[in-house]
């Protein structure tokens, strides 16, 4: 009896990991089976290219991962299997206004299953539903006269974050003091929420929350996924006592109906009169926060070292960001006009996103079997389209690696070659906000210092957002009292 037990939970293990086994091996060659499918390998069974496709953005240079498949397979389409799906990667113009253009007809965006796991509000619809919620509540917040009534208010936070973590200071850490100001900014404007101990509160679970974020999803102790949905419980809990607090001060009229984005949401119907729940509205508010910060941040480090290391091109944003302050009275505050004056600091940050992009690229999931270039583009398979692909492309922007802000004068780059928001219906609807933010960055930072890169060579990590591998040290040089008044 024994010897037929042990059999039988023998022959019940290799059942439980052959059979799984050959579905994996199963599903991997199927998905070569479809006919004419663009050139490329799929890799190994689960793992794909995975480790090629984010190796190279370990190492700084994501574009590699992009154009040493253009040149190997002689396509701009190419088909491979990146975190665990089968893909084709889009480069080029033509496959940007393909897929913009073709925004919920052809394709629709795609996360991966963490986000649905870490934001469990999104898995009553999916997280395509609940981004299209998101944008119809937007414009109301995003508007231009709404924008407008931001600038002062971002003018604040500037003075008062330059002020507290820069000024009397020998030399700072970029990185984390730009995520310092996006989020503060974010705060204020999403929440009304001021206070830097509250603000602070907030900051760690959320950068554990957005690593997790596009981690593998696997939850288990001590896992960044598992660290992120713990991080995600405690600022859910933090923001419904906000938000109940809210709901009571809408009541009881103590707060005002177009204070910020919160208010907006909960007094915001659909057209059966339904309102959102207090649980979607919170995992709404923390999208809208990382969201927020996070790439905003990414763009103003870099601007940062781009100027240290370009005496050239910081001497003319700062005669033009002196212009303004000059204009200004004592404690007066930035308004649209002075935005508006800020042409050539614009250019400068395009350039920065156009060589460092915040957003390397983003998903797509194929709604039904099409074909595009001749190839076959299975019903269910991911796309991936890359800023690279045309940011660094010589046939775009001649001498690619070359920082030259004119590139931006006149009409600027041609239709789908710069596209660190995106693209189409799916474009960032806070690009104008994000715009903002930096400029208002750079005139308060300039019109102080003067600073030098510590580490002349450091590395640069893309891990998704480009990061300097040791925060960006820079040493600041003040400028003189009778330079600023």
């Amino acid at each position: 009896m024994e010897p037929l037990f042990l059999s039988l939970l023998l022959a019940l293990f290799v059942s439980s990991v052959t059979i799984p086994l050959f579905l994996i091996f199963y599903n991997h060659r199927s998905q070569n089976s479809h006919p004419n499918l663009p050139p490329g390998k799929l890799g190994l069974p689960l793992v794909g290219e995975s480790f090629e496709f984010l190796a190279t953005g370990w190492k700084g240079h994501p574009e590699k991962f992009i154009f040493d498949r253009i040149a190997k397979y002689s396509s701009h389409v190419f088909k491979t299997n990146i975190l665990g799906q089968p893909a084709v990667v889009f480069c080029g113009v033509a496959c940007n206004k393909f897929l913009f253009s073709n925004e919920n007809k052809l394709v629709v965006s795609w996360w991966p299953d963490s986000v649905n796991k870490i934001f469990p509000s999104s898995l009553q619809t999916s997280s395509k539903e609940e981004a299209k919620k998101m944008r119809k509540l937007l414009p109301q917040f995003l508007k231009p006269d709404a924008l407008q009534g931001y600038i002062g208010i971002m003018d604040t936070i500037a003075q008062r974050h330059f002020a507290s973590e820069w000024e009397h200071k020998e030399q700072v850490l970029v990185f984390p003091l730009a995520k310092n100001y996006t989020f503060r900014l974010a705060c204020r404007l999403f929440l009304s929420i001021e206070d830097p101990s509250h603000v602070a509160k907030f900051s760690d679970p959320f950068n554990l929350l957005a690593a997790g974020i596009i981690s593998i999803p696997v939850d288990l102790p001590g896992t960044p996924f598992n660290r992120g949905i713990k991080a995600a419980n405690f600022i859910r809990t933090e923001l419904l006592a906000i938000i109940r607090q809210r709901k009571k001060d809408l009541a009881e009229g103590k707060a005002p109906p177009t204070q910020d984005i919160l208010s907006h949401m909960l007094l915001t119907c659909d057209e059966n009169g339904k309102c959102m729940n207090e649980l979607d509205i919170a995992d709404k508010i923390i999208g809208l926060l990382i969201g927020g910060h996070d790439t905003a941040s990414a763009a103003c480090t870099f601007i940062v070292k781009y100027l240290a290391e370009l005496p050239h091109i910081y001497e003319e944003v700062y005669k033009e960001q002196m212009e303004i302050a000059k204009s200004k009275t004592p404690g007066e505050f930035l308004n649209w006009d002075d935005i508006q004056k800020m042409k050539y600091s614009w250019k400068v940050a395009c350039e920065v996103m156009r060589i460092s992009p915040p957003l390397q690229g983003a998903f797509r999931e194929a709604l039904n079997d099409f074909i595009f270039n001749g190839f076959t583009i299975p019903k269910g398979w991911k796309l991936y389209w890359s800023t690279n692909s045309t940011h660094r492309d010589p046939a775009y922007f001649p001498e690619p690696e070359k920082f030259d802000p004119r590139r931006f004068e006149g009409n600027g780059p041609a239709p789908y070659t710069f596209v660190p928001f995106g693209g189409g219906p799916r474009m960032c609807p806070g690009k104008e906000y994000a715009r903002l933010e930096i400029l208002v960055f750079m005139h308060n930072l300039v019109k102080r210092f003067k600073f030098e890169k510590l580490i002349q060579d450091e590395k640069i990590v893309v891990n998704p957002l480009p990061i300097p591998d040791k925060g960006l040290p820079v040493r600041l040089h003040p400028h003189k009292a009778s330079a600023m008044s």
